[in-house]
């Protein structure tokens, strides 16, 4: 997916381009296209019979096989253009690796739990639901958003497996946390989820362990045998559009699987949306500011951002669906996740654009 060079100054014109001038023109309409893409999943779901029941019944080990292609198709091209020899500089930023792992670990969980109960006191499944989304961070999807705000691409392969780690590790106890224990602590009721170390490992080595390698041995064999110049010049343009394809068919797949879900059921997405809507907003924005609170260079904090507002949907749901059944409020509330992370945080891509001016130039920023 071609973007702009990350690292060239702003130009001192005294009115500078609209930052959507900056994108290509395949990924300046990709508000339309994504628009477009949820419009036809949820009517394929609701209206074509029995497809929905086809594509969930391709499954491997629980991982539906449609999102999963799509998924691997449009991670591919972005982790093809990583340089992979510069992933030093990011795990040697201690700012930016401690401010992640407070974002996602902490914080996110956190305010997740705090909306769900604050907005949907008297729905206990959409409430739970809720809660199973914020514990599920974003591994794949932020690859795109990253890209279209011209972050740091190498600082997001470092935080994207550094999340996929801590998910392995961290989504069980913390589902106990926040479910059981937290609200018992509180004398709110309480619940629970059983979820599988090794199932979440599954999913992590699908959908990020494949596209990373893939990408990886791409770029170490391409350079090796044609050069960086024309790895970079001439195969990547060529590549890069596949990420756009792999995100629409995603998207189609998807609520083309939940359609029926989503479109009869309009009021209790209305509530869903409401906490979801906000969380998005304030982990964006809360992330972006800490940002620049830390001394972080813009690139740097776009990819703190988007990493930090980003959730693992496909995660949320196996585990809603697996304990509570796929016609359960969890489920539900697992469902519009993407239903409302997908054009928020494409809107999100042109505000970090347009506030990219509120950082320091690159050459005046540190590096690491």
């Amino acid at each position: 997916m071609a973007r702009p060079e990350a690292h060239t100054p702003a130009p001192q014109a005294p009115a500078p381009a609209p930052e959507a001038a900056r994108l290509s023109t395949l990924d300046r309409f990709l508000p339309l296209w994504i628009g477009l893409a949820m419009a036809a999943g949820l009517l394929l779901g609701r209206w074509v019979p029995g497809l929905q029941g086809a594509l969930d019944a391709v499954k491997v080990q629980g991982i539906s096989v449609p999102i999963a292609l799509g998924l691997l198709v449009m991670m591919y091209p972005v982790l093809a253009k990583v340089r992979y020899d510069r992933l030093g500089s990011v795990t040697g930023d201690r700012r930016l690796l401690a401010s992640s792992i407070v974002l996602n670990w902490v914080i996110g969980p956190a305010l997740m739990f705090a909306l769900a109960w604050l907005l949907l006191p008297d729905l206990p499944e959409f409430r739970t639901g809720l809660i199973i989304v914020g514990l599920a961070r974003c591994i794949a999807m932020v690859v795109i958003w990253n890209d279209l705000a011209c972050g740091d691409r190498e600082a997001a392969a470092v935080l994207v497996a550094l999340n996929s780690v801590f998910q392995v590790l961290a989504f069980g106890v913390l589902g106990w946390f926040y479910l059981s224990v937290l609200p018992g602590w509180l004398g709110l009721p309480t619940s629970g989820i059983d979820v599988s170390g090794w199932e979440i490992a599954a999913m992590v080595l699908v959908f990020l362990g494949v596209p990373l390698l893939a990408g990886y041995l791409t770029r170490t064999f391409g350079e090796r045998a044609k050069g960086r110049a024309w790895y970079e010049d001439r195969f990547l343009p060529r590549v890069g559009p596949l990420a756009l394809y792999g995100l629409l068919f995603t998207i189609v797949m998807l609520f083309a699987l939940q359609g029926e879900a989503i479109t009869s059921a309009p009021l209790d997405v209305a509530r869903i949306a409401v906490p979801l809507l906000v969380y998005f907003v304030l982990m964006w924005g809360v992330s972006m500011v800490f940002g620049r609170a830390v001394g972080l260079a813009y690139d740097r904090s776009a990819t703190l951002a988007f990493t930090a507002a980003g959730n693992n949907f496909e995660l949320a749901i196996a585990v809603a669906i697996g304990v509570f059944g796929v016609a359960s409020g969890q489920a539900l509330a697992g469902v519009v996740g993407p239903l409302i992370e997908v054009p928020v945080l494409v809107g999100l891509v042109y505000v970090s654009l347009w506030a990219r001016r509120f950082f320091p130039s690159p050459t005046g920023a540190a590096a690491s």
